[in-house]
């Protein structure tokens, strides 16, 4: 009985004297939490769009430049189009990403048929 008590009282101990340590790993709560983490993903998605060529697959695309902040897809003259938006340039400082900060990359079946606001403007 003694033992059993003796053994409460040392894990209660132990439990209050942990229970104020915390371990925190990472850079924040969000994704734009750091005032440079956005900076970061620009310099990227600019540095890898002067990697892309035409004719470059959907798979070849999303491997280099990682998923899209936004798309679209769409049907004319019998071809599949598909707009990926990838983060560029900052207009304003407000946390949330918008199709004006980014620059388009245009596929038609599935091939990379030019990017930038031209291109999209061309379809």
């Amino acid at each position: 009985m003694k033992t059993k008590l003796l053994s409460l009282v040392l894990v209660s101990v132990a439990s209050i004297g942990l229970s104020g340590c915390v371990l925190n790993i990472g850079e924040g709560d969000g994704q734009w939490s750091n005032s440079d983490s956005w900076e970061r993903v620009q310099d990227q998605n600019r540095a890898n769009l002067a990697k892309l060529s035409l004719g470059m697959s959907r798979d070849q695309v999303t491997t280099l430049m990682g998923t899209a902040d936004f798309n679209e897809a769409y049907i004319k003259q019998d071809k599949e189009i598909s707009v990926l938006y990838y983060r560029t340039q900052r207009i304003k400082g407000d946390g949330t990403t918008t199709k004006d900060e980014c620059t388009p990359i245009v596929l038609a079946n599935n091939a990379v048929v030019g990017w930038g606001e031209k291109a999209y403007h061309n379809m």
